[in-house]
């Protein structure tokens, strides 16, 4: 027996009742909770637990919390072990806790209560939603609570339950502990599913808890935290509007920004269209005001409306690159200069055609016009006679197209005003911005548009707050405002029509466990119905996206833990076999996601803008060489997409779009992995509380893993990028994709990582995170 000093004599319980302190049941509990764990050192985690408590009356509570933090203690490198342990003693804490809110018995092997019982309590308060019992039945209930595996919890380290508990598990009016994990998994689960044909549902629901509970996925941070809850809050993650060049345009979008930051989205606003500072306004000369003066009045929209009370709001504003506006524009969020001029808490990104990046490769000269004047000086117009600005236009083919050829008959205008500059003075602009601030992102219009499977239906302008949501944009208009008189009453009735406003609807593949579990087949069809499921439940208040989002069912499914992956398969970050692997994995993943779109609407119908797609002709899988036979991969034959192709054709696609790879930050913390697509920031980091900092290894760490696992900032981000190129030909929207860099990068070496990341392929990149810079990610994207 291990003796120890300690004053400790009685112990508190919650129930108002008082135990004899028994440092050898603290042993006894360690014992549990490092069963499978054999080889940490037991008695010092017990000394660490004796010595925190200091006093002679101590409350049961203390002896949780010295548990945990003894634990948290003794995690490192070499120990990664000790930050399971502190989830097991969490867990035990959020157990009880919901045993005494929810009056039940919580026992070692029985820790959770009565599934139907809270669901009805909490239904009847408020704090559920009435679907859950109105689609199903008690028995049905507590059917689904059976299913629900409390060994599941175990899958969480510390930091991941700790994010889990705080952010996402409801609890009642007061703040108290009612839900548990793997009740809020079944809870999503049955929400997602609630509308489902009554004799599959309860299968159904089963099938999507089997997903979330074993960590093989994780829903996005909106349906996470907001699923199955009677709460204000969006189920989906990102929105892009595209504002109109009027007043109306201009002040009706910020409201519809507003409206949806409150409830959680993260907000993507496409400014191309607006006139250019120095514009024209209705025939008067140098009135416009440009672009810069409605972005600060975004900005201090997201100062003021705060997302559910949490946080600010998150919005992202874009540019094209041959806008009057733009060198401004880069100057956003400098911290030296005319403070009129900046937007501090906006994000903002720029809209490049290939053309500009050519122009920098060869150091010639760009010109930068208003939209306003372009419309109205050069005369384009589509079919229906809607004028058209040089935005509308992208290049069709690498080197070739309209955008360059309406670029060259603007420049040989002389009617058209323009600032002309060198383009690499431009991009120098950019890269001091993104090494000051992260930002600018960087958003390959053309390669974009290129890759657009809609593309007969409409334009991407832009991305969104991450840069991985691409799909077709066009602004709200106004089309008339009368003021009605009936029955001596007056009413202004408002007449708009609505415009492309894009919705992102996200959830994630947790590579490292799905892969390794060989799950895929089984994972990926759930998690597209669960996907599509939102589109239908969600009640979006902003009218023209909830239409938007039933046009064309949009959906993105993503990926993180890849670096987790390649590190348990053993391959080296900056090597062929790893830009081969992540080749044929991807090209797996789209396979069966294309499949399980066209499997659903042979069962719900096709997303009603299917015809005239490039899912419908073919070229979709043309273009990335799935049905030539000229780059077979190593899961899926050409054969089998031929065969892929021609269902779709007979079937449809019940998604418009459906892959998208987001920032993952929260969620994969939750998975115990490494974020998105990125590389391990650090193999110790360190989240910071309130009064102690929690280490967090780099996930299954160990001797064999440590090789695999070269840290962001010593990784030649050539291979980086090498790796998303070969990523982004099976990926319709895009991808979060970070670039890391020194401090000390030469700027020749920064330009280079550019045009590469442009030559490879890809749609756009996202943060550049420097060493001597924090960034801030977006809340509703961390799927």
């Amino acid at each position: 027996m291990l003796t120890t000093n300690h004053t400790v004599q009685t112990v508190h319980k919650p129930n108002n009742r008082s135990l004899a302190f028994d440092a050898d049941r603290i042993m006894r509990y360690g014992e549990r909770i490092m069963g499978a764990y054999p080889e940490l050192d037991r008695e010092r985690w017990h000394r660490g637990v004796l010595a925190k408590l200091r006093h002679s009356h101590v409350e049961a509570s203390d002896i949780t919390q010295a548990c945990i933090m003894t634990a948290l203690e003794l995690v490192s490198v070499e120990e990664p072990q000790w930050k399971f342990v502190a989830a097991r003693a969490l867990l035990t804490k959020l157990y009880k806790e919901a045993a005494l809110h929810r009056s039940y018995k919580a026992y070692a092997d029985r820790p959770y209560g009565d599934f139907y019982k809270l669901i009805k309590q909490l239904a009847d308060i408020g704090i559920y939603r009435q679907e859950l019992l109105e689609a199903y039945t008690p028995d049905q209930i507590r059917e689904l609570g059976q299913a629900i595996d409390p060994a599941c919890d175990e899958l969480f380290d510390y930091i991941g339950l700790l994010t889990l508990a705080e952010r996402y598990l409801a609890v009642d009016f007061e703040g108290r502990t009612m839900e548990l994990p793997q009740e809020r998994y079944m809870i999503i689960a049955m929400y997602l599913m609630h509308q489902e044909p009554e004799e599959r549902r309860v299968e159904l629901a089963k099938e999507a808890y089997w997903a979330m509970s074993n960590l093989y996925m994780t829903a996005a941070t909106p349906t996470m935290a907001n699923a199955g809850k009677k709460v204000a809050g969006q189920l989906s993650s990102c929105f892009i509007d595209t504002v109109d060049d009027s007043l109306e345009g201009i002040f009706d979008s910020n409201t519809d920004v507003a409206r949806l930051s409150k409830m959680g989205g993260g907000i993507g606003v496409y400014l191309g269209k607006v006139r250019a500072r120095g514009s024209d306004i209705r025939g008067h000369k140098n009135t416009s005001s440009g672009v810069i003066p409605w972005i600060r009045q975004l900005n201090n929209t997201a100062v003021s409306v705060d997302q559910l009370g949490t946080r600010k709001g998150a919005i992202a504003v874009y540019l094209d690159v041959y806008h009057k506006d733009i060198l401004s524009f880069l100057d956003l969020k400098l911290n030296n200069g005319d403070e009129r001029m900046r937007a501090h808490d906006i994000f903002h990104g720029v809209c490049i055609p290939d053309l500009f990046m050519e122009a920098v490769e060869k150091r010639e000269d760009w010109h930068l016009f208003c939209p306003h004047e372009v419309k109205k000086t050069m005369g384009w117009t589509d079919g229906n006679g809607r004028p058209l600005g040089l935005e509308d236009f992208y290049d069709e083919q690498a080197g070739q197209g309209q955008f360059r050829e309406k670029y060259a008959e603007a420049v040989a205008n002389p009617r058209l005003s323009r600032i002309t500059l060198p383009a690499i003075d431009i991009m120098k602009r950019i890269l001091k911005s993104q090494l000051e601030t992260g930002t600018p992102y960087m958003f390959y219009k053309d390669t974009a548009n290129r890759a657009n499977p809609n593309k007969a239906h409409g334009t991407i302008f832009c991305s969104n707050l991450c840069t991985e949501i691409m799909q077709n944009m066009s602004p709200t208009t106004i089309e008339q405002e009368e003021l009605v008189l009936e029955d001596g009453r007056a009413r202004i009735i408002i007449s708009k029509i609505p415009g492309d406003f894009v919705v992102c609807n996200l959830n994630s593949i947790h590579l490292a466990r799905a892969v390794r579990a060989d799950v895929l087949e089984r994972l990926v069809p759930i998690q597209v119905r669960m996907l599509d499921n939102v589109i239908d439940i969600n009640n979006i208040e902003v009218l023209q996206a909830q239409h938007t989002n039933r046009r064309y069912r949009a959906i993105g499914l993503g990926t993180f833990g890849l670096h987790h992956l390649l590190a348990l398969e053993g391959i080296a970050w900056e090597s062929d076999e790893a830009v081969e692997y992540n080749d044929h994995l991807y090209e797996r993943i789209h396979y069966l996601a294309v499949r399980a779109s066209m499997e659903l609407a042979k069962e719900k119908g096709a997303y009603p803008l299917f015809t005239q797609s490039e899912w419908e002709n073919g070229r979709y899988f043309e273009q990335r060489e799935y049905t030539t036979g000229t780059r077979p991969g190593r899961f899926v034959t050409t054969e089998q997409w031929n065969e892929l192709a021609a269902e779709v054709k007979a079937n449809g696609m019940r998604n418009a779009w459906l892959m998208a790879v987001a920032p993952n930050g929260s969620t994969s913390i939750i998975a115990g992995s490494t974020a998105s697509i990125d590389p391990v920031y650090e193999l110790l980091s360190y989240e910071e509380k309130t009064t102690y900092k929690i280490a967090n290894p780099a996930p299954d760490l160990s001797d064999k893993t440590m090789w695999y696992y070269k840290t962001a900032f010593r990784l030649d981000q050539n291979w980086s990028i090498r790796m998303a190129g070969a990523r982004q030909r099976h990926i319709d929207q895009g991808q979060s994709f970070n670039l890391y860099v020194r401090p000390d990068i030469r700027a020749v070496d920064f330009l280079n990582l550019h045009l590469h990341a442009w030559k490879a392929g890809l749609k756009s990149t996202y943060y550049v995170r420097s060493q001597a810079l924090t960034v801030e990610e977006c809340e509703a994207c961390s799927s």
